[in-house]
Order: structure tokens, then sequence, then C-alpha cells
């Protein structure tokens, strides 16, 4: 029970701190064209995002350190 207690408050604390850090400045506005990039997929293969312009709609999802367990 200590553990679990433990564990609920660091995940409180890193979620608060998380929460407190300030996104990145940038040129784009709600709206805009996304540019261009290249990234691997979950096969390696390079996949760019124009590969998909005019075909599909493209959700991006990042989840910082997932997996990593740390």
């Amino acid at each position: 029970m200590r553990n679990l207690r433990f564990f609920l408050l660091a995940s409180t604390a890193a979620a608060a701190l998380m929460a407190q850090v300030n996104p990145p400045k940038t040129h784009l506005k709600v709206g805009d064209e996304a540019p261009d990039f290249t990234l691997p997929s979950t096969s390696g293969e390079k996949v760019k995002l124009s590969d998909f312009r005019g075909k599909k709609n493209v959700v991006l999802a990042f989840f910082p350190a997932a997996f990593t367990g740390g």
C-alpha cells in the first residue's frame, strides 16, 4: 500500500511539472498547412507527410519517454 501511495504521489508531481513546460514558439497558426517532414515508421521505413497529402488524414501522436522504462 505504501508503494502505491508513493507511485500516485510521484505521478501527480510529474504531471504537475510537465504541465508547467511552455510549448515552443512557432510561426504556425491554427489552420495552417503543416510543413513537410520525414519520420521512421514502426517498421523502420521512412515516411513523409507529403506522401499522404490529399489522400488520407494524418494524426501525429507523440509520447515522450513512452516504453523507455524511465
